[in-house]
């Protein structure tokens, strides 16, 4: 399968979601600080506020009000010596609070990008481990909680309209 191949599958079928990657920019880091099996956070809701306009008594205008974002959740199995473990025991420890950007990004089975979040000054405010049980076998799961100031996405319709863009501001349209 070629690259082209890779990106046009993006395109005409939705994108499978047990494939990508996260980065979170510090450093160091280790091989094992990008490894986690879920994200889940990712949403954006803007409430609305009533507004009455003067002599208008059948409805109330709804004006959109400032943008929420849920909490980012990553979780992976616990691992020894992790960089971004110790961000987040370093917070909730010590009450050092250092806001990182995080990279999330969707990947297809060639391991191409087909979409990337940036989750912009993300602070954990939550750490859980599981639950130890002796009658079952199972990983320890480490839920990093992050509270984030919100994401962009950054698409491949975002890379080809930029292109369409720089092509038309070079031929002079």
């Amino acid at each position: 399968m070629s690259l082209l191949s890779g990106i046009v599958d993006g395109l005409i079928y939705p994108p499978v979601g047990f494939h990508f990657l996260v980065v979170v920019e510090m450093f160091p880091q280790t091989p094992q600080d990008g490894r986690f099996q879920s994200v889940s956070g990712l949403s954006v809701n803007i409430a609305t506020e009533p507004v009455a306009e003067g002599g208008e008594n059948r409805f109330k205008h709804q004006m959109p009000g400032v943008p929420q974002y849920n909490k980012l959740v990553l979780k992976r199995g616990l691992f020894l010596g992790s960089f971004v473990s110790k961000w987040c025991r370093n917070s909730m420890e010590n009450f050092e609070f250092e806001p990182k950007n995080i990279l999330i990004t969707l990947l297809n089975d060639n391991h191409i990008p087909l979409n990337v979040w940036h989750v912009f000054n993300a602070y954990p405010t939550k750490v859980d481990i599981s639950e130890f049980n002796a009658e079952q076998n199972t990983l320890v799961v480490e839920t990093l909680e992050l509270t984030y100031q919100y994401f962009k996405p950054l698409g491949l319709d975002d890379v080809i309209a930029g292109a369409v863009g720089a092509a038309a501001g070079a031929v002079g349209l």
